[in-house]
């Protein structure tokens, strides 16, 4: 019985090992996955704020705010369609940790009387 117990000394150990990287790696796609979600919430913000600046005909503070506001490496597309100002923030989850996945924050105000919106007076 002796001999036997003896042949499995370290097995115990190697489970705790294969245990213990099995939750630090699930621990980091949960912390990856948090992450992702503010950075969609960050992009939704500042979508939001540079359709309310450009609807009041400020264009230029429009784009600087959301670069300020969104996370890194952020794309910014002002609009206009069919009467409505547009703004996309399209960003790189988690800094391009997680291949693939892109995060994306669309918003859309009208325009308000007089404001230039994209070089056009609206009436």
């Amino acid at each position: 019985m002796a001999e036997h117990l003896a042949a499995d000394r370290g097995a115990v150990t190697v489970e705790a090992a294969i245990a213990l990287c099995s939750l630090v790696a699930v621990f980091g796609l949960v912390l990856a996955g948090v992450a992702a979600v503010s950075d969609q919430l960050r992009c939704s913000d500042a979508a939001a704020e540079a359709a309310r600046l450009a609807a009041r005909g400020q264009g230029a503070l429009a784009e600087q705010t959301a670069r300020a506001r969104a996370p890194d490496g952020a794309t910014v597309e002002i609009r206009e369609e069919g009467g409505i100002v547009a703004v996309t923030v399209r960003a790189d989850s988690v800094g391009g940790l997680l291949p693939g996945v892109t995060v994306r924050g669309e918003a859309h105000a009208v325009p308000e009387p007089g404001a230039e919106v994209a070089g056009d007076a609206v009436p």
